[in-house]
C-alpha cells in the first residue's frame, strides 16, 4: 500500500479542480444519519455559542459552511460541521463526539474530505495510556486489530495518509483509519460501511461501560479538554479555513471545535 506525505493544502493545490457537490451531499447525509443515531442514544442540547454558525459564507457565490456543537449529561462536546466549496472541489466534514468523564470509553472522531479526491479519518480517541494500561488496550483496541490489518491488505485503492505534523501523527490510535482514495462508488460504499460500523461499535462500548469513580472524573475531564483543544488548534488543515474565510472567522471556528466559547456547563461540573 502506498503512502501520502503531503499537507492538505498541497493535495488541493496539486490537483485539478472539479465539482464534488454530488459526493458532498452524499457524505453530508451520511454524517447527518450517524448524528441522528447518536442523538437517539444521548440527551443533547445545542450550545448557544454555535447558533449563528449554523450557516456562514455564501453557498451561491463561494465558500460556506455550518458548525453545530452540542453537550449533555453524558456528552462533553459533540461537533457536526462542514466547510468548503463543493463546486470547486474542496469540502471538509466532521462528526466528533467527546464523552463526559463518567465513563472511560474512547471518544469518537471522524472526518471526511474531498480535495476533489477522497480522504477519510475515523478513530477511537484514547482516554489514557495504551502502553501503560494493557487492559484498556485489550478492551478497546485489540478487538479491531484484525480488521484494521485486513483493510490495509484488501483495499489497494486506499492510500495511507501520514501527516507531516508529528503532533497529529501522535494523536492517532493504533487502529485509526486515515486514508486518501479515488471517490469511486465501491470506495464510497466502503467508507460509509466502515464509519457506520465504528459508530455502532462505539455506542455498544458506551452501553457496556462501567462508571469512573467520582474522585477520578475531574482529572479525566481536564485531560479530555486539553487533548481536544490541542488537536483543534494544532491541526495543519486550519490553513484551509484561513484561505476561505480569513484568520478571524477561522479562529472562532477552531474555538468552536474544542468548546472555547461554550455557554453550557461541562458534564459533572
Amino acid at each position: 500500500m502506498s503512502e501520502t506525505l503531503q499537507h492538505v493544502e498541497q493535495m488541493v493545490d496539486n490537483t485539478a479542480r472539479a465539482d464534488v457537490t454530488e459526493t458532498f451531499e452524499e457524505w453530508r447525509n451520511l454524517l447527518s444519519g450517524l448524528h441522528t443515531r447518536i442523538a437517539e442514544r444521548f440527551e443533547l442540547t445545542r450550545d448557544p455559542s454555535t447558533t449563528d454558525l449554523q450557516s456562514y459564507g455564501d453557498a451561491e457565490s463561494g465558500p460556506s459552511g455550518s458548525l453545530a456543537a452540542y453537550s449533555g449529561p453524558e456528552i462533553d462536546w459533540l461537533v457536526h460541521s462542514w466547510i468548503g466549496n463543493p463546486r470547486t472541489g474542496f469540502v471538509n466534514l466532521h462528526l466528533t463526539a467527546w464523552l463526559g468523564p463518567h465513563i472511560r470509553v474512547p471518544h469518537l472522531g471522524s472526518a471526511l474530505l474531498l480535495w476533489p479526491d477522497g480522504w477519510f479519518y475515523v478513530d477511537a480517541i484514547p482516554r489514557g495510556d495504551l502502553v501503560g494500561d494493557g487492559e484498556y488496550f485489550d478492551r478497546y483496541y485489540a478487538p479491531n486489530e484484525a480488521s484494521w490489518l485486513a483493510f490495509k491488505e484488501e483495499h489497494k485503492d486506499f492510500t495511507w495518509f501520514t501527516s507531516r505534523t508529528g503532533f497529529i501523527r501522535g494523536s492517532l490510535s493504533p487502529t485509526a483509519y486515515c486514508y486518501s482514495f479515488p471517490p469511486t462508488r465501491p470506495n464510497l460504499d466502503t467508507v460509509a460501511e466502515l464509519l457506520t460500523a465504528r459508530v455502532d461499535q462505539w455506542l455498544g462500548w458506551v452501553d457496556e461501560a462501567e462508571p469512573v469513580p467520582a474522585p477520578e472524573r475531574a482529572e479525566l475531564a481536564a485531560r479530555d479538554l486539553a487533548i481536544r483543544r490541542n488537536i483543534a488548534e494544532r491541526d495543519p488543515a486550519n490553513v484551509m479555513g484561513e484561505r476561505l474565510f480569513g484568520a478571524e472567522l477561522t479562529q472562532r471556528l477552531v474555538r468552536a471545535l474544542w468548546g472555547g466559547d461554550r455557554e453550557l456547563p461541562r458534564p459533572g461540573a
